[in-house]
């Protein structure tokens, strides 16, 4: 399996409820180091997994959508616990719709699967990888 990696970050806040999350039910800031990771079984035509300029840009734009934003207060995620296992299927399954409607370009559509992981820290990270 081949695999290609892009990173970005992002600036959140937000909250939880329940008491697993102690302290962190206030509201509080996360800033995240964001990788994308794209696999396929063979090359494209091109001998690539992705092309790593749109794998960037598309992942920017993903993350864009998040970054500065206080996450209790938009309403995709009303209601939910935005833990850091939850953010990371978001960005999969929004790079994921990408994919699909050839924004990575027509060679990305042969992409097996994409894993997204959010280091939180350098000794605390959670990732969510699916298929396509």
């Amino acid at each position: 399996m081949f695999s290609v990696t892009v990173r970005d970050h992002i600036m959140i806040a937000h909250s939880f409820r329940g008491e697993v999350f102690g302290p962190a039910q206030r509201l509080h800031g996360a800033t995240f180091l964001v990788d994308a990771t794209f696999r396929r079984e063979q090359l494209d035509d091109d001998n690539i997994v992705v092309d790593i300029g749109l794998a960037t840009q598309e992942l920017g734009a993903v993350v864009s959508e998040l970054n500065y934003r206080n996450l209790d207060n938009e309403p995709d995620f009303a209601g939910i616990n935005t833990s850091t296992e939850f953010l990371a299927k978001v960005i999969a399954d929004r790079l994921a719709e990408r994919i699909e409607k050839g924004a990575l370009g027509e060679g990305a559509k042969g992409i097996a699967g994409i894993s997204v992981t959010l280091h939180e820290s350098h000794i605390a990270w959670a990732s969510y990888e699916r298929a396509l």
